[in-house]
């Protein structure tokens, strides 16, 4: 009995050693293939593949190093490849982390890393007064920022930094080069001014559509405020509003600024001709002014007005602006100007030049421009952006309702060429 119980133990030891080394190799067969199709070392057994999710719609590249190409998924997943032998993970792995690392890059990362080299730093010297001690010419020095628009060396700045007089301009640019730059066009009304550099191959910015924004949508400011010493300084908000028209006093009378943008984006002094960028990283407006008396609540001018001045710069080399003669607000404010205007599109006519080309056409203080050449006009800013692509002596239809009769009538004007600054119409 106790003979037979031994056997039988044998056996089943015997047994179970020669089932565990068969295990053993089908699973290291098994390792083998699985470690083959994904790293590449040999045998050729096809890996079931490992399903990837790339955000943002992008596709990952599935093939292994050297081996064959997995297949992509629709839009967003692909599939791992299979290895020859060369011990490298599959590229499909690589591209879903390269992805999502990319997706998981903050909105103000993305576009500081993308618009930093467009942005300049611009310092201006320009006298202020002879000393009458000595043949020297006192002096002082400003500092603002700019933004780059074309590859040859066109930058937009504000009129407040570099128009006027002034004895020299250096730009800097952010690969460290210092070089004169001269003022080619400026308009003290809009604040804008464009600056030109005897350099080609700059990299310029996207300039966007200031028309699309949204109250509440990402805003991205980048200068240098307080000077060269904090250059290229990225701060970020959101778009606070829009369509704001602000009144200012400069050294030439009081400035009417219309249609601006409203961020809370930190502005300071020398941010001052920087770009306001969207989330794509595209200028969507040029920085201005800020409160000085409250908390976020800064200003940057609609790209849209400056871009066909920035087209005719380019072909040309020269701007000269056409001249309507008036100044109008918003349609949105009409029903608190005139309570008798029962309508919110259209821009109304608060000032008139009487040498301008409006006065002579007829339209009056009071009156509404609805229409110009057929483009519906419910801002200043419209009425601009179209104008500046005419030139002096071009003739353009005006849709509008008189004052008094309301009787609504269509007159054309011839555009002036605007003869001097500091005028309150445009």
């Amino acid at each position: 009995m106790y003979g037979r119980r031994r056997y039988g133990l044998v056996a089943i030891l015997f047994t179970s050693v020669i089932t565990s080394m068969i295990v053993s190799l089908l699973v290291i067969f098994a390792a083998s293939g699985f470690i083959s199709a994904a790293d590449g070392n040999g045998g050729g057994i096809r890996s079931p593949g490992v399903r990837l999710q790339f955000s943002g719609g992008r596709e990952g590249n599935p093939a292994g190093d050297g081996g064959q190409t997995g297949t992509a998924g629709p839009g967003s997943v692909g599939q791992g490849g299979t290895g020859t032998g060369n011990g490298t993970p599959g590229n499909g792995y690589l591209a879903g982390s390269a992805a999502d690392d990319v997706a998981e890059i903050p909105v103000t990362q993305r576009v500081a890393e993308k618009a930093t080299a467009g942005v300049v730093g611009i310092t201006v010297e320009r006298a202020v007064r002879d000393n009458l001690f000595s043949r020297n010419r006192e002096s002082e020095v400003g500092f603002g920022s700019g933004v780059i628009v074309s590859s040859d060396g066109y930058i937009l700045t504000n009129y407040h930094v570099a128009g006027g007089r002034s004895n020299r301009i250096i730009v800097s640019l952010a690969d460290g080069r210092n070089v004169d730059g001269e003022v080619v066009w400026s308009d003290p009304v809009l604040d804008l001014a464009a600056v030109k550099v005897n350099l080609t191959g700059l990299t310029p910015l996207v300039l966007g559509d200031a028309t699309k924004l949204r109250v509440g949508e990402h805003a991205i400011a980048i200068g240098n405020p307080l000077g060269l010493d904090f250059q290229r300084s990225v701060t970020s908000g959101i778009i606070s509003a829009l369509n704001r028209t602000i009144r200012i006093e400069t050294k030439d009378g009081v400035n009417y600024m219309e249609d601006l943008i409203q961020t809370d984006a930190s502005i300071n002094p020398g941010n001052s001709g920087g770009p306001l960028l969207n989330a794509k990283g595209e200028v969507v407006g040029i920085n201005t002014v800020k409160v000085t008396s409250a908390e976020g609540m800064g200003f940057a001018i609609p790209i849209n007005i400056i871009k066909p001045v920035v087209a005719r710069l380019v072909e040309t080399g020269s701007f000269e602006e056409p001249y309507v003669g008036i100044f109008a607000y918003d349609g949105q404010t009409i029903p608190y100007i005139d309570g008798q205007a029962k309508m919110k599109n259209g821009i109304y006519v608060a000032h008139v030049d009487r040498n301008g080309p409006a006065y002579r056409a007829g339209i009056r203080e009071g009156c509404i421009i609805t229409r110009v050449d057929g483009n519906e006009i419910d801002t200043m800013m419209q009425l601009r952006t179209y104008i500046y692509s005419k030139q002096p002596g071009d003739k353009v239809s005006i849709y509008h309702r008189k004052r008094g009769s309301g009787e609504w009538t269509t007159t054309e004007l011839v555009l002036a060429r605007k003869e001097r600054d500091g005028l309150v119409t445009r």
